[in-house]
């Protein structure tokens, strides 16, 4: 946001820059399947060592230093934030119908938390999220939408993965190849194409749109039967996904820090990554749970195993799809489109 000065390039600086956040994590659900059906699932996290070995070696000489700042960090913030963030993912993931009491706790627990962190940024001199900063207009809205994306997001990719293995029989190499459609199409919509939209239409136009895309393809995947096919029922559905996301994410990342100043969008940039990486993980807990109790209500009506693993896939789909459609609306009503 400040290297580039030219909204052009600095949108093509987008393009690139989620492109290759898209790549690189697509890449990852396909070398994850690679390595699953060669090697053992357990290397996909061994693998990230000598790739972050690399990019420690090497980042320094290509990176920009940046501004730099004799502050004193606000350790406990973070600590307290972390902490909040963790435990609250926890309490979803670990919810159990016949016993709450567990989730709850853990719940307070991640609430109380969470409360003393804001408390404390209140008091801080130099606090680690300034909350002066959320009277930026359009930045608390448009975190919140980054996160709804996410949250609806990473549950599609998520069940995909499961749908083709689990419904479709596909093997963990076979899968990751299902999904490398998605990567190319995010990949050539990012890098070619959305930065135009968005100087021809504006980010709200491309975010509202991208966010109904997205919500119909989920709509699509929430009818997935049991006997499905790649062409009919998987491709479709993810393009129309991946064009969604293509359209939403440098847009929903513009509108959030359209309103900074200057000397702010550092913040602003790190609250948006931190809003999308928060809905990616409470929107999957959530989903997951959701999925969850469907499936088992459906094996004690009797239901076999594989069909009530794929009424849980749909109903998963369905929730991603209302997380989904929740941001759009939000989009439509409270984004404002700044020139």
């Amino acid at each position: 946001m400040i290297t580039f000065t030219d909204p052009r390039e600095l949108n093509k600086a987008f393009g690139f820059w989620d492109a290759s956040a898209a790549a690189g994590g697509s890449a990852g659900v396909f070398l994850g399947g690679v390595i699953t059906e060669w090697l053992s699932w357990r290397w996909a996290f061994f693998i990230n060592i000598p790739i972050a070995l690399m990019v420690l070696s090497f980042g320094k000489n290509y990176l920009v230093p940046g501004l730099k700042s004799k502050i004193k960090l606000d350790y406990l913030g973070a600590v307290l934030a972390t902490a909040s963030l963790i435990l609250i993912v926890y309490a979803i993931v670990s919810f159990d119908s016949a016993d709450i009491t567990r989730s709850l706790s853990w719940g307070v627990v991640a609430i109380g938390l969470f409360i003393a962190f804001i408390v404390l940024q209140a008091k801080k001199v130099h606090p680690l999220l300034p909350l002066s900063i959320f009277k930026t207009p359009n930045l608390s809205v448009g975190n919140l939408v980054i996160g709804l994306l996410a949250a609806a997001w990473i549950p599609l990719w998520f069940f995909l993965n499961l749908y083709l293995q689990q419904t479709l029989q596909y093997s963990a190499f076979n899968s990751g190849l299902a999904l490398l459609p998605m990567t190319i199409t995010i990949m050539v919509l990012m890098v070619g194409f959305t930065g135009k939209f968005v100087q021809k239409f504006g980010y709200k136009a491309n975010l509202v749109a991208g966010l109904i895309f997205l919500t119909v393809s989920l709509i699509v995947f929430s009818f997935v039967p049991v006997n499905g096919s790649f062409l009919a029922n998987v491709l479709p559905a993810s393009l129309l996904g991946a064009i969604g996301m293509s359209l939403a994410y440098i847009p929903g990342t513009i509108a959030a820090m359209s309103g900074a100043k200057p000397q702010e969008t550092g913040l602003a940039s790190g609250i948006v990554n931190t809003s999308y990486q928060i809905g990616s993980a409470v929107g999957l807990a959530v989903v997951v749970v959701i999925a969850g109790i469907v499936t088992q209500s459906s094996i004690v009506d009797g239901v076999q195993q594989p069909i009530a693993l794929n009424v849980g896939f749909k109903a998963a789909f369905a929730a991603a799809a209302t997380i989904s459609g929740i941001g759009a609306l939000i989009a439509i009503i409270q984004i404002k489109q700044f020139k």
